[in-house]
């Protein structure tokens, strides 16, 4: 063969492989969600199939995913999701780990499964149920809106941050299975460290407290502790943390004395009194 027949055809070898190289977009391309639940890091990691006009759930063959059948709960390799910490999920205490998420769809009442065996990915062929962790029922509803790509994330996370839901929605469904993060044992632990190395974490404890309204008298012990330290009774924007709690704990003359010792505090601060005057008079006024 002659030379220049050999580099043409190395050439053409050359263009066939660029060609191969073309990046087009998925049919059903990743998408990610990630949060946080009390002090546990989740994050979900999945394929995104679309309805392009298909019929999703349903009973019978017609449909793309149909009622009583396991589904990969997505598409592509499966969806996973990652709790840092041990979790409830669904009412199930549950590890800290990767999991699959499978699922089975029915009219009102999905069956949502954690799987312990990566490997299989989203093939529900090699579905063992020895190697669910948890199977939990959910109630299904009907959504107004058509949602027309599949979506999986965490939402309606509570103000304590305790609780959430992991939310699966696609065409006019949707499902919401309950999580509960178990962190009450180690904000305590944490608490007990760390106030003793700086009395300042006293006053996060205390306020923590006082949030979820939780065990006030120990939240007014920190904080008296926290006061008679130094010169921190100077600092009036504690001392209505102070009056606040007494408030709480119907020690109304005591919290009504504290507050007007804030006032004066934050009246007498030339720089600026960071709100604390209109605070501390609305409190007042609210316990007369």
């Amino acid at each position: 063969m002659k030379r220049s027949t050999i580099l043409i055809a190395l050439l053409l070898i050359g263009f066939l492989k660029a060609e191969a190289q073309i990046t087009l977009p998925q049919p059903s391309p990743a998408a990610t969600a990630s949060t946080v639940v009390g002090l546990t890091n989740i994050k979900i990691e999945y394929s995104r199939p679309q309805m392009k006009g298909r019929k999703v759930f349903g009973a019978g063959s017609d449909y793309l995913t149909p009622y009583g059948q396991l589904w990969r709960t997505g598409a592509n390799s499966g969806t996973f999701i990652e709790f840092e910490k041990e979790i409830n999920f669904g009412g199930a205490q549950v590890a800290a780990g990767r999991y699959l998420i499978f699922s089975e769809p029915n009219a009102s009442e999905w069956d949502v499964m954690l799987y312990s065996d990566l490997s299989i990915g989203g093939n529900v062929g090699a579905y063992d149920k020895a190697n669910e962790v948890v199977r939990v029922k959910a109630k299904s509803s009907k959504l107004t809106e058509s949602v027309d790509a599949f979506t999986i994330n965490i939402a309606n996370i509570s103000a304590d941050s305790k609780s959430a839901h992991l939310q699966i929605s696609w065409e006019n469904t949707a499902v919401n299975i309950p999580i509960v993060a178990n962190f009450e044992k180690e904000v305590e632990a944490s608490i007990a460290a760390n106030t003793q190395v700086n009395p300042r974490n006293l006053l996060a404890a205390a306020n923590y407290y006082v949030a979820i309204d939780k065990d006030l008298d120990q939240a007014l012990e920190w904080v008296e502790t926290y006061l008679s330290t130094g010169k921190n009774n100077e600092e009036f924007w504690n001392i209505h943390v102070k009056a606040q709690i007494l408030a709480k704990l119907g020690r109304t003359d005591e919290a009504i004395k504290a507050a007007e010792e804030s006032l004066a505090g934050a009246k007498a601060r030339t720089q600026g009194d960071f709100g604390y005057i209109k605070r501390n008079e609305d409190l007042i006024a609210g316990l007369k």
